[in-house]
């Protein structure tokens, strides 16, 4: 694999050479202590191959990546049903958009948009209180990446439940509709802390490798998730990731 780990090398060549970084997010306080300089870039085939590339191996708080995984235990959860109470078509607006979900009667347009994500949470809620709903969802994300280190980054969860507003109007009009089932702040808790949730590149790689192998997790051969739904997961991040 030459190619591919001489495209990664070139790729953060030319990034650590760059000055323009952009700025970091400050919407979230913790997230602006971000250095902007830091790049990183992984690769993991599904021959077991990990390609690194920059600082690949430095965790940082994943945010809105976080969704994908909640999505898929969701589904493992409740299934087609999910459909019911959140969209599949991309937004078109704003990830954090209110006057959609007023226009659209409380039903988030799709799982990947801040309010689709929040009722993702208060599914997994169901029957669990939020700390368990927490726990089952990293211990989800450490079996699938095969590392037991990965955690929350409490600062980061701590500071977007300080300054959490728009979520929190987003949970509530939902809950006007009937769209949640559990008060807005219990979902919110389980939606701050998946988001807060910390992993290198490397170890989102190592996650990722069931969507790219059919559903199953390429080092053990066991299914996660069907074909037949792990294409339908790739396909929403295409559209509406």
């Amino acid at each position: 694999m030459p190619e591919l780990e001489q495209a990664l090398a070139e790729v953060a060549a030319e990034m650590a050479e760059r000055t323009d970084r952009g700025k970091v997010a400050t919407y979230i306080p913790q997230l602006g202590k971000v250095d902007p300089k830091k790049f990183g870039i992984a690769a993991v085939t599904n021959d077991g191959r990990v390609i690194l590339a920059g600082d690949a191996d430095q965790p940082f708080s994943i945010q809105s990546v976080s969704k994908v995984f909640t999505l898929t235990l969701a589904l493992g959860k409740i299934g087609d049903a999910l459909w019911r109470r959140v969209g599949r078509e991309p937004s078109g607006n704003p990830f954090n958009s209110i006057v959609q979900l007023e226009h659209e009667n409380g039903i988030p347009r799709n799982p990947f948009i801040n309010a689709g994500a929040i009722v993702v949470s208060d599914v997994l809620l169901a029957g669990h209180q939020p700390r368990e709903a927490i726990g089952e969802i990293l211990r989800f994300i450490q079996f699938l990446a095969d590392d037991e280190t990965i955690i929350i980054d409490r600062e980061v969860a701590a500071s977007e439940r300080a300054t959490g507003y728009r979520n929190f109007a987003l949970a509530n009009y939902m809950k006007s509709f009937g769209n949640l089932h559990h008060e807005p702040e219990l979902a919110l808790g389980v939606y701050f802390h998946h988001c807060a949730i910390a992993m290198s590149c490397q170890q989102l790689a190592m996650a990722g490798r069931f969507l790219a192998n059919g559903g199953r997790n390429p080092a053990t051969g066991h299914s996660v998730v069907s074909a037949e739904r792990a294409r339908r997961i790739g396909a929403l991040m295409l559209t509406c990731g």
